[in-house]
């Protein structure tokens, strides 16, 4: 199969390892700085194309699958774009960055021949998978989670993009926190309401966006609450921790506290850039290639991924009162 990677900024060197290692055949680079796909090219891939605009590559190149590792208000359009020429297409989070781009996305995968896969990479950590398979014979009750991370202006600085509604869709939510609020919702099968507040509490004078939120999602009887922010001093781990009727469990990226039993688990996967980013994408990009190769339907398709999406629009409306998701 051939391969195009679109973005070749921080998370586009990311996929480039990882199909590097994989020993993919990448046979096109895009990005709008044509220095960072020469830059990717020399380093892993000679033979590829650069290109500085993705229609005209989507439009001479033969290719099977592409990664889309854009800035945020990008994902929808070039989505759209290779699924209505039947590529497939591997995208970064948030698959989109509001409602109506949801509906066009999923529109498209129904008309094509192709297959959309989002990089929720985080649910393929041996831990969250240990927490996932344990819950099919327990029954979650109530739960939490927090992120406690630290954005400053000059990462602000680093994208024109960044911190603004129409570029980035939002703040810590939308970027940062995202995977771990698609944890608790895949934990918990999904939500039906929230009450949620989301504020700017030490960037005002550098971004629109939110650096701090707090919400309470509910289904039914069971309830899990969350905490985000970009304010503290440094990043502390990421924490969830979730009621079952015998008892607790403490989640954290490579270890879970399960009662008085702590369950380790050896990282398969080493770390690529930045820690925050975890171990999964070489697994979950080995997973849409064999899919693909197979013609098997990959699981976090338009829908999947848009589940976690449309819960942190909903905390962008709800302002303090009930929103139905």
């Amino acid at each position: 199969m051939k391969t195009a990677i679109i973005g070749l900024g921080v998370i586009g060197k990311v996929h480039a390892q990882v199909l590097k290692e994989q020993q993919v055949n990448v046979v096109a680079l895009c990005d709008i700085k044509e220095e960072r796909s020469q830059m990717i090219g020399e380093r892993y891939f000679p033979d590829a194309q650069i290109y500085g605009n993705y229609v005209d590559m989507l439009d001479k190149e033969q290719i099977d699958i592409v990664h889309i590792c854009t800035p945020h208000w990008l994902h929808a359009e070039m989505v759209i774009a290779c699924l209505q020429r039947d590529i497939n297409v591997f995208c970064e989070k948030p698959l989109c960055i509001n409602e109506k781009e949801i509906e066009a996305i999923i529109q498209a995968e129904k008309l094509s021949n192709a297959q959309l896969g989002v990089c929720l990479q985080n649910r393929y950590n041996p831990a969250n998978q240990y927490v996932k398979k344990y819950l099919k014979t327990e029954e979650i009750l109530n739960g939490y989670g927090t992120v406690l991370w630290n954005r400053d202006k000059e990462y602000y600085a680093s994208g024109t993009w960044r911190g603004k509604w129409a570029t980035e869709g939002g703040g810590v939510m939308i970027n940062q926190a995202l995977h771990t609020l698609d944890l608790l919702q895949w934990f918990f099968d999904g939500s039906n309401f929230v009450v949620a507040s989301t504020e700017n509490f030490t960037l005002k004078d550098c971004i629109e966006v939110e650096d701090s939120a707090m919400a309470i999602f509910e289904k039914e009887n069971k309830k899990f609450t969350f905490f985000a922010t970009n304010g503290c001093g440094a990043d502390y781990p990421v924490e969830m921790t979730l009621q079952t009727k015998k008892g607790w469990i403490k989640v954290f990226p490579d270890k879970v506290l399960h009662g008085d039993e702590i369950v380790c688990f050896d990282k398969k996967n080493k770390i690529l850039s930045k820690g925050c980013y975890g171990t999964g994408h070489e697994t979950i990009i080995a997973d849409f290639y064999r899919c693909i190769q197979e013609k098997k339907a990959f699981w976090i398709n338009g829908k999947e991924a848009s589940k976690v999406i449309k819960m942190i629009l909903a905390m962008y409306k709800s302002q303090g009162k009930q929103v139905k998701i």
